[in-house]
């Protein structure tokens, strides 16, 4: 595919200019959400899910600093901070049972029936695999939405949480680039929202090019994608 011509997306006044591609992109911090996916135990901290699963964590802690960053420029803007956290109650009902595909995909459930001395430890409501990771420290007028599936909108109040307060364009960071972020990027995009990709502030769940496909994927298909420092020197950070 050839490099395409940047467009110059609708402005109203007041909205920042972001560096972004394929264009830069305009945000206007009172309709504008971060929303940070999953920065739990289970997919960033040694002896969390993914790391029992076998997936490579190496970039995890450099993602937690960029986080961590991202959501003090979000502040320091005036954007809404929305915190994802992925799982299910500790008997698994929410997961769906042998019905569900989900039962069948999700390598936490796999890994638990496999080895049954993890049974109710891995993504469950309570434990500290589903915790967040101890950088992570919501304030007050955060959102935390908690949902079963990859995708943020499916089973939760996001989209209503989001209208209400007339958020049109959405943030994203977190993990993994590939599963749980790329989903809800992709149903935000469907939904209507226009998505951004905070692309070093994520990490993906197997080789790094499932990362770098999800780029090209957002940038060419789904939405923008910037990087951690050109949020920061927009908020003065």
């Amino acid at each position: 595919m050839t490099d395409r011509t940047p467009q110059e997306l609708p402005r109203v006044p007041g909205d920042l200019l972001l560096p972004a591609e394929p264009e830069a992109f305009p945000i206007l911090p009172a309709r504008t959400a971060l929303i940070v996916v999953d920065m739990q135990n289970a997919y960033a901290s040694s002896e969390g899910y993914l790391d029992k699963a076998g997936f490579d964590l190496s970039g995890a802690q450099s993602v937690i600093g960029k986080v961590t960053q991202v959501v003090a420029a979000a502040r320091l803007l005036g954007i809404q901070v929305v915190w994802f956290q992925n799982g299910w109650d500790p008997e698994g009902i929410e997961a769906g049972g042998p019905g569900s595909p989900n039962h069948w995909k999700s390598n936490a459930l796999r890994l638990m029936r496999e080895r049954p001395e993890l049974a109710g430890t891995l993504l469950a409501k309570g434990t500290w695999d589903y915790a967040l990771v101890p950088q992570m420290q919501r304030a007050p007028e955060d959102i935390l939405i908690q949902k079963p599936r990859y995708g943020g909108f499916n089973g939760t109040q996001l989209e209503m949480m989001l209208r209400a307060r007339g958020i049109r364009d959405i943030l994203f960071c977190g993990v993994a680039t590939n599963v749980c972020v790329e989903s809800t990027l992709r149903e935000a995009f469907h939904h209507e929202f226009w998505p951004v990709l905070v692309e070093d502030a994520c990490w993906q769940g197997g080789p790094r090019f499932v990362h770098d496909a999800t780029v090209f994927n957002v940038k060419t298909f789904f939405g923008w994608v910037t990087n951690t420092a050109a949020l920061t020197e927009l908020a003065g950070a």
